[in-house]
This record gives C-alpha cells, structure tokens and sequence, in this order.
C-alpha cells in the first residue's frame, strides 16, 4: 500500500508532521533541528520502502529542507547577537 497524500503537496512543518503520524511516527527529540533531521531520516525510510509515492516524497523533502535552512539560520543570528561589542 502506497501513501499518495490526497494531492500530495505538503506546505509546512505541520503537513509533514502529519504525513509521519499516519505511519505512527512521532518524533520528538527536543531541539527543533534535530526533529527536523529526524523527520528526513524517517521519510527517507518511508520511501526506500515504497509506502510514500515520489510526488509526496519529494514535496516533504523541500519542506523539511526549507525549515531546517531556517533554523540554521536562527540559530546562526542568535549565537552572532548574544554577547559582543
């Protein structure tokens, strides 16, 4: 049984969050980056299984990149703004 998604376009952190948890994943480490990377490891392992179709695939894969260039970025601008002249 592959996952087709309904459209198969995913928007947000939220839409992927709940692709996994129709296969009963919930990740949760604790640092947001590090459930993002997660969440790619987890739908890597959904693919190679072929239960998620590319189309979902790959539009999960550009959210999950997208947020995770986000945090890089917050994280980088609030280690520059804490302390210094």
């Amino acid at each position: 049984m592959q996952f087709h998604g309904g459209c198969g376009t995913m928007k947000t952190l939220y839409d992927v969050q709940q692709l996994l948890k129709n296969f009963g994943i919930y990740v949760y480490v604790g640092k947001r980056l590090w459930d993002i990377e997660v969440m790619a490891l987890e739908l890597d392992h959904l693919h190679q299984a072929r239960v998620v179709d590319d189309k979902v695939f790959v539009s999960a894969k550009l959210v999950l990149t997208h947020e995770h260039r986000l945090e890089e970025q917050r994280a980088k601008f609030k280690h520059q703004s804490i302390g210094g002249i």
